[in-house]
């Protein structure tokens, strides 16, 4: 077994599953890249509970340009099936509702406002108070299961090792890189060593000896529901502008959230009660569905960097240190347009079709 390699990616997620399919092949010798992974198989956490979907405002205009740059290769792995969303707003909120699309719109988002007879079409069921929306026809639902797979067998064909139990336990700095201690015993050298460790993403660098970022993990919660009329296969993508709840249809059942971010320590995160009552509280004040009761619950942590947006690039203090976090709830979405611009900054290059300066780690140095 190989025991020197040019990278080391800390997560086998979405996060280092598509960087690594991006990386494969390029050292002198294979593997060139190691992935290392602490739990029984990867994608255990984040990757293998998300609610599966594709959309251009969900993280903010900051997010958007990955989130499009995204959009043509999932396309073309037939990852994506047609959804839509619809981001409704309150009586009063109608100013907002206007400015949302306008500002989704100038990003080249496809978008369109609704009034109270539009939304209720969509949304059979629909309560008073919700009084107009935007549309947004782009937004798909995300194959998260396939497209992990599709990365993992990607990296490995091309000769990356990826090893599970094997969660990063000492981290040594060396005049030409890292020497690391794993949790099945091994020790490896490595010239890079890459933080794709979502939840765990700022005690992997303080093991590495880098500061940490403020990459905080918050508790999501979805339920599965059972309702008391048949659910509409076009069901948009259900949200509010004031992100209280979402919910859409999955195979005749609802998957619904109360939009929680809960802050966690880092952990195999559950779904609590409280949150699922309080999702379902927030749906029967949106729709006029009986919930006949819940089928399935869980819970999954998003990371998120102090300003809401990820983090690629090399450490400020450390140039064999690359951040690859902080995806919050976009990292699936995102996956093939970030692991473009990882890929390119590790490798020397400039990040490609996009402007990594908005999500370089230097942004949280201050002088």
């Amino acid at each position: 077994m190989d025991s020197r390699f040019d990278i080391v990616v800390v997560g086998a997620g979405m996060a280092g599953a598509s960087l690594a399919a991006r990386l494969s092949g390029h050292g002198d010798g294979n593997p060139g890249v190691l992935v290392i992974e602490g739990e029984d198989r990867p994608g255990y956490h984040a990757t293998g509970r998300s609610a599966a979907f594709w959309t251009e405002s969900y993280g903010g205009p900051g997010v958007q340009p990955l989130t499009a740059a995204s959009g043509p290769e999932l396309r073309a792995l037939n990852m994506l099936a047609p959804r839509t969303a619809l981001t409704l707003g309150r009586a009063g909120e109608e100013a907002e509702v206007e400015r949302f699309a306008r500002v989704y719109g100038d990003l080249g988002v496809e978008v369109h406002v609704l009034d109270r007879a539009g939304i209720a079409a969509r949304v059979p069921g629909l309560r008073d108070g919700w009084t107009s929306g935007v549309l947004e026809p782009s937004t798909c639902d995300i194959d998260v299961a396939g497209l992990h797979q599709h990365y993992l067998a990607t990296a490995r064909r091309q000769g990356v090792e990826i090893r599970c139990r094997a969660g990063l336990r000492a981290a040594m700095r060396t005049a030409t890189g890292w020497t690391l201690a794993l949790a099945d015993g091994g020790e490896i050298t490595c010239a890079v060593l890459v933080n794709a460790a979502g939840a765990w993403a700022d005690p992997v660098a303080r093991l590495a000896g880098i500061a940490p970022l403020g990459i905080a993990p918050y508790r999501r919660t979805v339920a599965q529901l059972a309702v008391g009329r048949p659910v509409p296969d076009d069901l948009p993508l259900v949200l509010d502008l004031g992100e209280t709840f979402y919910f859409k249809p999955e195979h005749g059942r609802l998957w619904l959230s109360p939009h929680d971010e809960t802050p966690s320590a880092p952990c195999d995160a559950a779904a609590e009660e409280l949150d699922v009552a309080l999702a379902i509280d927030r749906l029967e004040r949106v729709v006029d569905w009986p919930v006949e009761r819940v089928e399935h619950r869980w819970a999954g942590l998003r990371s998120f960097a102090p300003d809401r947006l990820p983090v690629y690039g090399f450490d400020p203090a450390d140039p064999a240190f690359f951040w690859f976090a902080g995806q919050g709830g976009f990292g699936i979405q995102t996956a093939p347009a970030a692991a473009a611009l990882g890929a390119s900054l590790l490798m020397g290059g400039k990040g490609g079709d996009l402007d990594p300066a908005p999500y370089a780690p230097g942004r949280f140095v201050t002088a």
